[in-house]
């Protein structure tokens, strides 16, 4: 999976977007984030201007499926 693949399947199960932020980096005000950061793929949860639970990824397709299966709960099909 990529991240455009990822993005049509969280909007599939209609994950709200206020959840996540896919690629635009920065530090948005709790919600999850992936980015690719220095040749690694990055997960983390974005509070008060701080990463917490940061996980990285070697690959894009891992970073993706765990973001998908971290988000999936919040989706409504």
């Amino acid at each position: 999976m990529d991240i455009y693949e990822l993005e049509a399947k969280l909007k599939k199960i209609q994950v709200p977007k206020d959840c996540y932020s896919i690629m635009k980096g920065g530090l948005p005000n709790e919600v999850l984030c992936l980015t690719a950061e220095n040749g690694s793929w990055i997960v983390y949860y974005s509070e008060r201007g701080n990463r917490t639970g940061t996980t990285t990824f070697k690959s894009e397709s891992e970073a993706c499926i765990y973001f998908y299966n971290k988000l999936k709960k919040y989706g409504k099909k």
